[in-house]
């Protein structure tokens, strides 16, 4: 093409469907789900949304599995909340808005630091040098009280000075739309880094490393500004996390937040874009909302990351995927209703799980307030032989049905794929 010709390319219209879909949903969830525990749970989502999307640049986009991420989301933390008291006391200026973009620099800045050391090594080397990077700021966390503020962290109080446009991010739909606005810019940033140069070497260095050197690459240095940007976004996810809760403890750095979100991403699916999205929202429902329910959600989500790990392996977002496979060759009706008698047999095996370990909670441990319990709407008694055998038939009859769906769904399922591959339309 000669020089200086230029050459129109249409809009993606799906991309734009996709993105402007997204933004109107997270404003449109508070005018849905108005209740203040809602509010909550959401705000969390998004802030985890940050938070498992620049961890997922790490393991999704450059294959390297780290156990110490949150070291860069919990420093981020706390500069932004020492950064938020200083202004709250007149030292400087800095509005509450552009605080994540602190928490984001100061997660840059360690991600320099740190990062020269631990990219330094690939593999399962790396993993293990930022698992004792992770354990070295945790231990920190005691050691230097001034800064970490000890076992009590660092409180702050996000209202101050004079409201701009009656905005004093006091109420939590406030600061909800500020972890909102910042969620969908993170989003998009990540999106677009994911298809620069350095997104594409990132890959290229995933998938054969020989090879990146072997053209010219340092691969080092990629792992290196690769790792300063994901730093420089869980910083952000950091920064609102002290907004959002007003208080910044040793748990923000802690291996435990690091686990979580590497739960995360791998329950949405590391080789997808959305899938760690999906991961950070499910995540957050099983520590938030269904801790509230019961006090065995930790196991639930133990069992859900299992069965995750053994028969999808490539996440919630693999699955979907394989769907839109379907639906995109018109197979989908043939392979439907098999899943809908897999979906019903499965939630009578779903209902003796949890009727099962709500039981086994209540005798062993709940017991001294009685063995009455009220689930699934109704008052019975835990350690009568009627709920038991109640739950027991559910496992019978639940898992011989779902066995049966899901030797269906297989068989419909390879002959769709067979007939893919003898490229029957």
């Amino acid at each position: 093409m000669a020089a200086g010709v230029l050459r129109y390319q249409p809009l993606n219209l799906a991309r734009w469907i996709i993105w402007g879909g997204t933004a109107v949903l997270m404003a449109a969830l508070p005018l849905v789900f108005t209740q203040g525990f809602a509010i909550t749970v959401i705000s969390q989502m998004g802030v985890a949304i940050i938070f498992t999307l620049s961890y997922n640049m790490l393991l999704g986009q450059s294959g390297m599995l780290s156990f110490g991420h949150a070291v860069y989301s919990g420093l981020g933390a706390y500069i932004a909340v020492h950064t938020l008291n200083l202004a709250a006391k007149g030292q400087f200026w800095m509005p509450v808005s552009l605080l994540p973009l602190v928490g984001g620099l100061a997660g840059a800045f360690f991600g320099v630091l740190f990062g020269y050391v631990t990219t330094k090594r690939a593999g399962t080397t790396f993993a293990m040098i930022t698992l004792g990077i992770g354990e070295l700021v945790g231990s920190c966390s005691l050691m230097f009280p001034d800064f970490f503020g000890g076992e009590g962290g660092i409180t702050t109080n996000r209202v101050f000075g004079q409201p701009f446009l009656g905005i004093t991010f006091g109420p939590a739909i406030q600061v909800y739309y500020l972890i909102a606005l910042w969620c969908i810019a993170s989003m998009a940033l990540m999106y677009a880094w994911s298809h620069t140069p350095l997104g594409r070497m990132a890959n290229a260095v995933r998938d054969n490393p020989e090879r990146a050197e072997f053209v010219g690459y340092d691969t080092q240095k990629v792992r290196w500004l690769t790792l300063i940007i994901s730093a420089f976004f869980a910083g952000i996810a950091g920064a609102l996390t002290a907004i959002n809760f007003e208080i910044v403890t040793a748990e923000n750095v802690s291996a435990v937040r690091s686990g979580g979100v590497l739960l995360a991403a791998f329950i949405g699916g590391v080789g997808f874009f959305f899938g760690p999205i999906i991961g950070a929202c499910v995540f957050v429902y099983f520590v938030v909302a269904l801790s509230v329910h019961t006090k065995a959600w930790l196991l639930y989500l133990g069992l859900f990351f299992m069965l995750m790990v053994m028969f999808a392996p490539g996440g919630i977002a693999s699955l979907i995927m394989m769907q839109v496979q379907l639906i995109a060759r018109k197979r989908f009706g043939r392979i439907a209703r098999h899943y809908l008698a897999a979906g019903a047999s499965g939630l009578m095996v779903l209902a003796a799980l949890i009727l099962t370990v709500e039981m086994t909670y209540k005798i062993s441990v709940d017991s001294a307030t009685g063995t009455l319990m009220k689930l699934f709407g109704m008052e019975f008694d835990a350690a009568a032989g009627t709920a038991w055998a109640v739950a027991i038939g559910l496992w019978i009859v639940g898992g011989w049905l779902f066995n049966l769906a899901c030797l269906r769904v297989a068989r419909v399922w390879g002959e769709i794929q067979t007939e893919f591959v003898e490229g029957r339309a």
